[in-house]
C-alpha cells in the first residue's frame, strides 16, 4: 500500500494543441480554439462555435501510430495520443515492471462514428461491411483500444459520469494504488463531438452562438469541445527515483441530486465535493494557490459553482479561472485535460486567464484572473468538475515538498 499518489507523466490533445507543449504555447499566444465545426456536417456549423481538434481522422490515426484500415473511432484515437504521451513522459518502457492499470473516462464514446451509420443499417436490413463497427459505440470500446495500443493489461475500467467523468476516473485510480491493487494508472479521458451531444446541448438551449464568457455576468452558454487528457499516476515505490510533477493530495465526489442536467443553485453537491477532496490532503482552503473552475458558461452552472466556491473560501477565493474558453467544454475529457492543466500551473508557476470576461457576475465576491500571469508561487491548485445528474467531483494537486 501506498500512502502518496504521485503524478509521473501528462499527456494531451485538444483544440488548442496536439501535445503538451503547444498546448502551452497557446496559453502563452492566448489562443483560443473555438472556432467553426469542420469534420462534422451538421446544421449547426454556421452558427455554433465549437473546439475542434484541427485534425482529420486520417491524420489522428498516422499520429497515434494505428494501422490503415484500422477500425477505430475518433474517440479512441484521440485517446490514444494523449495516453501515449503521458507514458512516454512518464519514462515508462515496460509494463510488466509494475502492476499497470489504465481508467479512461467518456461520454461519447464512439457514437461519433456509429451515428452516422444507422442510415446504413435501416437500407441494408442488419447487414453490411458497417456491422464491424458496431460494438465501437459502446464506452469501453476506446478504453481498450488505448490499452492495446500501450500493452496494459493488468487491468482495465471504463468511466462515464458525464462531465465529472475524467475527475472520477483519476480519483478511482489514485484509491486503487493507496490500496494496494495496482502500482500505477494511466487515468484521464476522452471524448469526441458528435451530432448527438451537438443536436442535444441544443435542445437544452444551452449553446452560445458566440465565444463563451465563465463567469461573465452576460453569459450566454457554452461551447462544446472534444480531446483527450490523461496522467500517469504512480506509488512511492513506483516513482521511485523518477520526476515527479506534483502529487495528487486530494480527491472528492458527490451528488446533490437535484436535477437531471441543471445544478443545485446552492451548489450543495459542488461544496461537498471540495470539502471531501480538503479532508482527505489535510489541506485547507486558505492553502489553494488557483483554482480551475469547471466554469462552462452556462447561467445555472457559474452560479451555482460561484455560490459553492464563496461559501468554502469564505468569500476568500484565490487566483480562479475556467480554461473552457481555450478548449471548449469537452464533457468527459474536461477533468482529464484540466488535471494536465493544473499540473503544469504547478510546474510552470502560471494562472491561465479566464478568456472573455467582460462584466464579473455581481452574485459573487471573486473576480477570475483575465490575463495570463507568470511567475506566480502555485503549490496546491484546486481542480473541479461537475457533471449532468448532480455528479460532482474535485482534485488537488499539490507541488512535492522538496
Amino acid at each position: 500500500m501506498s500512502s502518496k499518489v504521485y503524478v509521473t507523466g501528462i499527456g494531451i490533445i485538444s483544440a488548442i494543441g496536439n501535445n503538451v507543449a503547444e498546448t502551452l504555447d497557446s496559453f502563452n499566444k492566448m489562443h483560443s480554439g473555438v472556432g467553426t465545426l469542420e469534420h462534422i456536417i451538421s446544421r449547426h456549423q454556421a452558427d455554433t462555435p465549437v473546439a475542434e481538434v484541427k485534425a482529420s481522422n486520417a491524420e489522428l490515426a498516422v499520429m497515434a501510430g494505428f494501422p490503415k484500415g484500422h477500425e477505430d473511432t475518433r474517440t479512441a484515437l484521440l485517446g490514444t495520443i494523449a495516453a501515449k504521451e503521458a507514458v512516454k513522459s512518464a519514462g515508462i518502457t515496460d509494463m510488466k515492471e509494475f502492476r499497470t492499470g489504465i481508467i479512461s473516462a467518456t461520454s461519447v464514446g464512439g457514437m461519433g462514428m456509429t451515428e452516422n451509420l444507422w442510415m446504413q443499417y435501416l437500407d441494408t436490413e442488419q447487414s453490411g461491411p458497417w456491422l464491424k463497427f458496431i460494438e465501437s459505440h459502446e464506452c469501453g470500446d476506446s478504453t481498450e483500444a488505448i490499452a492495446d495500443s500501450l500493452g496494459i493489461r493488468d487491468y482495465l475500467s471504463t468511466i462515464s459520469t458525464a462531465c465529472s467523468s475524467s475527475a472520477n476516473s483519476i480519483m478511482f485510480g489514485a484509491r486503487m494504488i493507496k490500496q494496494g491493487l495496482l502500482d500505477r494508472v494511466v487515468v484521464g479521458g476522452v471524448d469526441s463531438l458528435s451530432k448527438f451531444t451537438i443536436n442535444g446541448f441544443s435542445t437544452l438551449m444551452i449553446l452560445s452562438k458566440e465565444q463563451c464568457k465563465p463567469f461573465d455576468a452576460n453569459r450566454k452558454g457554452l461551447n462544446l469541445g472534444e480531446g483527450a487528457g490523461f496522467i500517469v499516476i504512480e506509488s512511492e515505490k513506483a516513482a521511485k527515483g523518477k520526476t515527479i510533477f506534483c502529487e495528487l493530495t486530494g480527491y472528492g465526489n458527490a451528488n446533490d441530486a437535484y436535477h437531471q442536467t441543471a445544478s443545485s443553485p446552492d451548489g450543495a453537491g459542488a461544496y461537498l465535493a471540495m470539502e471531501k477532496a480538503f479532508n482527505i490532503s489535510g489541506l485547507k482552503p486558505a492553502d489553494i494557490d488557483y483554482i480551475n473552475a469547471h466554469g462552462t458558461g452556462t447561467e445555472i452552472n457559474d452560479l451555482s459553482e460561484g455560490t459553492a466556491l464563496d461559501r468554502m473560501f469564505d468569500k476568500k477565493v484565490p487566483m480562479i479561472s475556467s480554461t473552457k474558453a481555450f478548449t471548449g467544454h469537452t464533457l468527459g475529457a474536461c477533468g482529464g485535460i484540466e488535471a494536465v492543466f493544473s499540473i503544469l500551473a504547478i510546474k510552470n508557476n502560471m494562472v491561465y486567464p479566464n478568456l472573455n470576461l467582460v462584466t464579473p457576475m455581481p452574485e459573487l465576491s471573486f473576480k477570475p484572473v483575465t490575463e495570463l500571469k507568470k511567475d506566480q508561487k502555485i503549490n496546491n491548485v484546486l481542480s473541479n468538475s461537475f457533471g449532468f445528474g448532480g455528479n460532482t467531483s474535485a482534485l488537488i494537486f499539490s507541488r512535492v515538498k522538496e
